[in-house]
């Protein structure tokens, strides 16, 4: 048996899987928000043992003290016991430990190991272990954004994924398969490209001391660059301020750009769209991608409409002489949320496989 999760800043995904070799759907999985828990340790107790079910009692016939007799007669469910676990996590894993970088937590592998009495826990980059999920995708589980005419051999691929942050991940052919490299490319420099991106960076730089492409591309991100658009086109709807002091900015912000509701919104999904191309073509460019761009984490399948609309891939294929190279890279959108689980899972297998 094994465990594999996915350590989120917002959400945390955790599954038990009797996984041998090939792709199963998992015996349990349970969503956690990552908030409500100091570390994954309290997190992981929880999920992996239960509360108890109430006692079926017929509370006409019983009296307090029959109540707790029951309680005491009823069997204590044996705990699980783990194989090995994986657990993807935002932030930089050295040596199976890791500071997360959207979640105030210090994950140790050695100490969860320690703590279940787990003979193999590792801990992965968030997104190397949703780089292990992507190869275990069905045809269904994506959608194209872009054909491409990939070569008939294996070159590199590469994942760009936002959502509360914005990660990055190198798979390389190993000469036998692909193997994926972890990445802290999110934070690196954002890099304008027309008048208005130098605006937006002028704009940022009046909040933040380094602006990433993690302050753009992602769901704070998104409410930043509508911030911009709202501060220097002072156009904005009261009902759609409102709205997003009431609720989710980022979700509120999408929804009505999508919806063509208000000419801010739709002007922010603009610019997301087209700086979310543009680093997907300068990563695919750093490994010569040739053989696919994959977009994980929340955001792009919720915008997949606007990323279908010409403006991420007219960023993504804008690399002056490269540009009929850029046009004849795949690019999909992974659909499948709990593909980094599914990643995790795999390296999981992977180690209770080699212990064996």
């Amino acid at each position: 048996m094994i465990v594999a999760g996915d350590i989120g800043g917002t959400k945390t995904h955790l599954a038990l899987f009797d996984w041998k070799k090939d792709r199963v759907d998992p015996i349990r999985s349970e969503s956690f928000h990552s908030a409500d828990y100091t570390c994954l340790e309290d997190m992981l107790a929880e999920f992996l043992i239960p509360p108890k079910p109430p006692t079926p009692i017929d509370e006409y016939d019983a009296d307090q003290n029959t109540i707790e007799e029951l309680e005491a007669e009823r069997p204590t469910e044996e705990p699980l016991k783990i194989d090995a676990a994986c657990f993807g996590i935002p932030g930089p894993v050295i040596q199976n430990h890791c500071q997360a970088t959207t979640l105030p937590w210090v994950v140790d592998g050695a100490a969860v190991a320690k703590h279940f009495d787990i003979p193999n826990v590792q801990l992965l980059n968030d997104l190397e272990a949703m780089a292990h999920g992507i190869l275990l995708l069905r045809p269904d589980e994506v959608e194209v954004l872009n054909a491409g005419t990939p070569p008939p051999y294996n070159q590199a691929l590469v994942l760009i994924a936002a959502g509360t942050g914005l990660g990055e991940s190198i798979l390389y052919w190993n000469g036998s398969r692909y193997q994926p490299m972890p990445s802290e490319g999110g934070h690196a420099d954002f890099a304008p490209n027309n008048d208005n991106e130098i605006e937006l960076l002028r704009h940022l730089r009046g909040h933040y001391l380094h602006v990433s492409y993690q302050r753009v591309l992602s769901g704070p991100g998104l409410q930043a660059i509508y911030d911009y658009v709202r501060d220097s086109k002072k156009n904005e709807p009261t009902w759609l301020s409102e709205q997003i002091k009431a609720g989710d900015p980022a979700t509120v912000i999408a929804e009505a750009g999508l919806k063509g509701q208000a000419e801010i919104a739709t002007l922010t999904l603009d610019l997301f769209a087209s700086i979310y191309g543009a680093e997907a073509g300068n990563l695919a460019l750093k490994a010569m991608a040739l053989n696919g761009v994959y977009l994980g984490g929340g955001m792009a399948p919720k915008l997949l409409a606007k990323l279908k609309d010409g403006t991420f891939m007219k960023s993504f294929i804008n690399k002056g002489p490269y540009k009929r190279l850029m046009s004849s890279i795949p690019v999909k959108v992974v659909m499948n949320q709990q593909t980094a689980v599914l990643g995790a899972a795999s390296f999981a297998a992977h180690l209770a496989r080699q212990a064996s």
